[in-house]
């Protein structure tokens, strides 16, 4: 087991990518676990193995959560727990809406990182996804470009880290998302969990842990009609009426790990 890192207590804050959407806990369906649970789950054993004490860990991130509300929301009780490590990753559903000022978003964001660092703890980052493969999402790629380059630059001005998920290859394959592909599988997310390792500068369990899959044949053009059609009528059509209702898929849900507890 690699040696343990310098943390002792981890928030994770955001939306549905950190509340682990569509990592299905395999003893509890109704329960999502993803890539913060795994790499919280990673840095604890390592403690553990190392014997220190257990990891604690809280996880406030809800699904549909708009930077705005990940910010006023979730940063000030994560604040008021003064973890050692703050994951902060959002965006995403502000990117998805029509009209979005990406400067807005990343000034918000520089704030959030000035106020967790100013607090002694680290801060963990995250690129957007890759979207040039997706239907209709990629129409996104461009502003997600330009936010990737805002993120980066906020890390340099103030000593945060990186998840770089933009740049992880596995990810172009299409076994690696969900049906509705906008959120991962349980395989997703356990690589994007040894990414943030990497992004934390410590060592990945899997040095394959980017490899690309191996290719499967191409899917028969009907084929791929039929997929795409279901696709938008069970996943797209139901996402855009809320938007029109003005209601989220997490407008009802509280976070899962609301207080640090030892984890792992």
């Amino acid at each position: 087991m690699p040696a343990p890192g310098p943390w002792s207590s981890f928030v994770a804050i955001g939306d549905s990518f950190t509340e682990g959407l569509w990592d299905l806990h395999p003893d509890d369906d109704t329960h999502c676990r993803g890539w913060a649970d795994l790499l919280a789950q990673n840095l604890s054993h390592r403690r553990i193995d190392a014997g220190q004490d257990p990891l604690l860990y809280a996880n406030l991130a809800i699904r549909g959560r708009l930077m705005r509300s990940i910010i006023v929301d979730q940063l000030p009780a994560a604040l008021e727990m003064k973890p050692d490590l703050v994951s902060l990753v959002g965006g995403g559903n502000d990117i998805l809406r029509p009209t979005i000022d990406i400067d807005w978003i990343a000034r918000n964001l520089e704030d959030a990182v000035v106020r967790i660092r100013e607090t002694g703890a680290d801060v963990l980052l995250s690129t957007g996804f890759d979207t040039a493969e997706s239907p209709l999402v990629s129409m996104t790629r461009g502003r997600v470009g330009i936010f990737n380059s805002l993120i980066w630059s906020i890390a340099h001005r103030h000593g945060a880290y990186v998840m770089d998920v933009w740049g992880m290859r596995s990810l172009k394959d299409a076994r690696m998302w969900s049906p509705d592909r906008i959120h991962l599988t349980p395989e997703g997310h356990r690589r994007v969990s040894q990414a943030a390792l990497v992004g934390l500068d410590q060592v990945p369990d899997d040095e394959a842990w980017d490899d690309p899959l191996t290719r499967l044949p191409g899917v028969p053009r009907i084929e791929w009609v039929r997929e795409n059609a279901q696709w938008l009528r069970q996943h797209v059509y139901p996402w855009a009426t809320r938007r029109l209702r003005r209601q989220s898929s997490g407008d009802t849900r509280t976070a899962k790990y609301p207080e640090l507890t030892p984890f792992g």
